[in-house]
């Protein structure tokens, strides 16, 4: 079950998202709101809200900051948000799911398809490329919460499916409707995870080269600075000696 880690680059970097923490805390805020509007406001009667704030709390998210976003869903405001997902495809056969929260759907498609033009990559229809991704719980735990046996004892009885253990730290997969179920348990074990959500994993990685990795970061960069886009996930695999080479 364990193995090198994977999944820094499923998702982007996370020091790339550090950079924007006001960015970041924009975006957790309209994800709590959304997931307080969809269900009770209270995070222990609502999974997905109880997932959205631990997400920002694992962000240093002010609790004040949380709260408000909460507020926010039961004050009759007119703004609603949906959910939109966007598939594409990057440099070097990279396939690209891009998931939002929207109240302009027109807004949203023009900035993400200038993006994906702008940057090596093709738009494609819905459905283009998920079918190379399972929907998956994820759950990642820092390198401190345990060593590689206890950490996979835990996720074993909490009823996960796979666990990947490295020096980054410990992933953890369940299905996607067992993620709320298996976080909790693993909470009581191990502590509060630094992140729980639902992932899109790919059933396979395409290897980057330089020129390619060069080329997709700016793309996801560019996607992630856009406020409406909420997640980034991909097929990509950028070895650490190509990341070395891009960021020296």
């Amino acid at each position: 079950m364990a193995g090198h880690s994977k999944f820094k680059n499923i998702m982007h970097r996370k020091g790339a998202q550090d950079k924007k923490r006001s960015n970041l805390f924009s975006k957790l805020s309209r994800e709590i709101t959304v997931a307080a509007k969809m269900g009770m406001p209270d995070p222990d009667m609502n999974p997905r809200l109880r997932l959205a704030v631990n997400n920002a709390k694992s962000q240093s998210m002010p609790k004040d900051n949380i709260q408000r976003a909460i507020d926010k869903a039961t004050s009759g405001d007119d703004e609603n948000y949906e959910e939109v997902r966007y598939e594409g495809y990057g440099p070097g056969g990279s396939a690209i799911i891009v998931e939002a929260l929207t109240d302009n759907r027109n807004r949203t498609a023009t900035a993400v398809r200038t993006a994906f033009s702008k940057n090596g990559g093709n738009l494609g229809t819905e459905g283009s490329v998920a079918h190379g991704f399972e929907r998956l719980g994820f759950i990642f735990y820092p390198s401190d919460a345990g060593d590689e046996e206890k950490v996979l004892e835990a996720a074993m009885e909490a009823g996960a499916d796979d666990i990947s253990s490295s020096e980054d730290g410990h992933e953890i997969w369940t299905a996607a409707e067992d993620l709320h179920q298996v976080a909790g348990d693993l909470e009581k074990a191990l502590g509060e995870a630094e992140t729980v959500k639902l992932a899109w994993k790919p059933n396979l990685t395409v290897e980057m080269d330089e020129k390619g990795a060069g080329t997709l970061l700016k793309l996801i960069d560019a996607l992630e600075e856009d406020d409406d886009v909420q997640t980034v996930w991909g097929n990509y695999d950028i070895s650490d000696e190509v990341m070395e080479k891009l960021d020296s």
